[in-house]
């Protein structure tokens, strides 16, 4: 037991504080044959699964080419470079599964007021 807690103590990294709802930017290294390069991936966090543990995940979804993307990335991957928050709205809900359904990928906030035209 001394050994995976050992081993859960030299794996977890300290990431910028985020949560659901943050829109962020992902720098993610690919490796392709003997190269390798950083990929920014940009996209709104819909969950967060498994707390600040060793399999902690999050899930980040973008629209691109009008097709909604989605990635699920380990909160401590050595793969992640950098993780840097662009927006960050107050939203209501752990998990913001219900922006799938909408077209413009943007989740419902607090500070979102609804406009109601007046009839003439």
């Amino acid at each position: 037991m001394a050994i995976v807690k050992h081993l859960e103590d030299t794996q977890l990294r300290a990431l910028t504080s985020f949560k659901v709802g943050d829109t962020v930017k992902v720098h993610q290294k690919i490796r392709e044959g003997s190269k390798e390069r950083v990929q920014i991936f940009e996209g709104l966090v819909i969950a967060r699964k498994g707390g600040m543990g060793v399999n902690a995940t999050f899930m980040v979804r973008k629209i691109a080419s009008g097709v909604g993307v989605e990635r699920i990335y380990p909160l401590h991957s050595p793969n992640i470079v950098k993780l840097e928050v662009v927006k960050a709205p107050v939203v209501r809900q752990a998990k913001l599964y219900y922006v799938r359904a909408r077209q413009d990928n943007t989740p419902r906030s607090r500070k979102e007021k609804k406009v109601v035209k007046a009839k003439k």
